[in-house]
């Protein structure tokens, strides 16, 4: 009862938290039957257990999270951002390379892995916020006020791009977003576009010139297979989620018995949303996507009731990226966007990429107990108000 006291912040988010969490263990332990045959000889506990304590966790650090003073994380930007280049640098030159990209580090004490780019995108974003915060006298001035905004992002960019094209590009959208909400002149904005159009163009012009070319020629592929004619072969974890998706028709096959778990490729993670269309019809892929609409609206409401611009920059910049990165994962599982390697945030399968959005969540629910305990200050003193003005009448009377 003491720690239900101590949780602070915005029910509904909180209530979004803990439904994704639940719509995650049922997901994940029905997609992962055939990876435990494979992996655990046929444990098929090990992945439901797995996640459940990745989820733990995640609940865990947003509690903690939620619990600082949002003000902190101005501070803790600055140093998050600065840690973030040496690690997307060395996770290049010497990170575990999967599927012809670089983009873990391995733990050496306890062998565990997780993807720089999570750091890096949650330091960003209050980097990002605080530098909005603090400039807003000479937002208008591009040397001043733009330049010093825009030059870590594409640091950022550029380093996470060689890796992960699809998960730079996101950022950086998201970060374009972030800046319009931040009142920054939209003929910055399109500058920003163009810059990120020569960098893509440059890099994979340098890709070509290197052994990256194998990277180059998988965006191609993707990007050809999206604008496929009839001389193009549909990608085969594509025609999975299709075969899964017209499965699944209004109110799906039932909890567990999706058929195309076994032959879709990842889909306990990039394609778990598929999977979930497929055991619960249009109606769950409704309520997931109504899940996330409603997690912006909630920010977008904390974001106007902030007083702080930091704050306010912090829980709507950190909710877009999260709902931005869901929409791309739900639109690539309905064939709306070319195959990235985006997974469902609090939904995949994942380790860092669940603890880290947690993070992110703990850190907009921070702002959200701040501005409901001020909030509750000033009900508290327009109640006192009220009392002193009765005693006054009546003693007049």
């Amino acid at each position: 009862m003491g720690l239900l006291h101590r949780t602070k912040g915005d029910k509904v988010i909180w209530t979004i938290v803990i439904f994704l969490s639940l719509v995650s263990l049922l997901a994940v332990y029905s997609a992962t039957g055939s990876l435990a045959y494979r992996e655990r000889g046929g444990h098929t506990e090990y992945y439901l257990l797995k996640q459940l304590t990745v989820l733990v966790m995640g609940i865990v650090i947003i509690y903690f999270a939620h619990r600082v003073n949002y003000t902190i994380y101005s501070r803790v930007a600055q140093v998050g951002f600065l840690i973030s280049i040496p690690l997307l640098i060395y996770t290049l030159a010497f990170g575990s390379h999967i599927n012809d990209a670089s983009r873990w580090i391995r733990l050496p004490i306890i062998n565990l892995t997780f993807q720089t780019s999570d750091v890096a995108k949650l330091a960003i974003f209050m980097y990002v916020s605080r530098q909005l915060s603090r400039r807003q006298h000479v937002i208008n001035d591009f040397k001043k006020g733009f330049l010093p905004i825009i030059i870590p992002v594409g640091i950022i960019c550029v380093l996470i791009m060689p890796a992960n094209m699809s998960t730079a590009l996101l950022l950086g959208a998201s970060c374009m977003l972030l800046c319009f909400i931040g009142r920054v002149p939209v003929r910055f904005l399109a500058s920003m576009v163009a810059g990120g159009l020569v960098l893509v163009l440059l890099l994979f012009f340098v890709a070509k010139l290197t052994n990256m070319e194998m990277r180059t020629k998988t965006w191609e592929k993707r990007i050809d297979s999206f604008l496929h004619d009839d001389h193009t072969e549909i990608p085969y974890q594509v025609q999975q989620a299709n075969i899964a998706i017209a499965g699944g028709g209004i109110l799906g096959k039932g909890p567990g018995n999706s058929t195309q778990r076994n032959f879709l490729p990842h889909a306990y993670s990039d394609y778990i949303y598929a999977t979930i269309i497929e055991e619960y019809g249009m109606f769950g892929a409704f309520l997931i996507l109504a899940a996330y609409m409603l997690l912006l609206l909630r920010c977008i409401r904390i974001y106007k009731k902030c007083p702080y611009a930091f704050g306010a920059f912090l829980a709507v910049g950190l909710s877009v990226t999260l709902v931005i990165q869901a929409l791309t994962n739900m639109a690539v599982n309905v064939q709306l966007f070319p195959v990235t390697g985006v997974t469902l945030p609090l939904v995949s399968m994942g380790g860092s990429s669940v603890l880290f959005t947690s993070m992110a969540i703990g850190i907009i629910l921070s702002v959200a107990r701040n501005v409901e305990e001020m909030e509750g200050k000033q009900a508290e003193r327009e109640r006192l108000e009220r009392v002193m003005a009765n005693a006054d009448n009546a003693a007049v009377a």
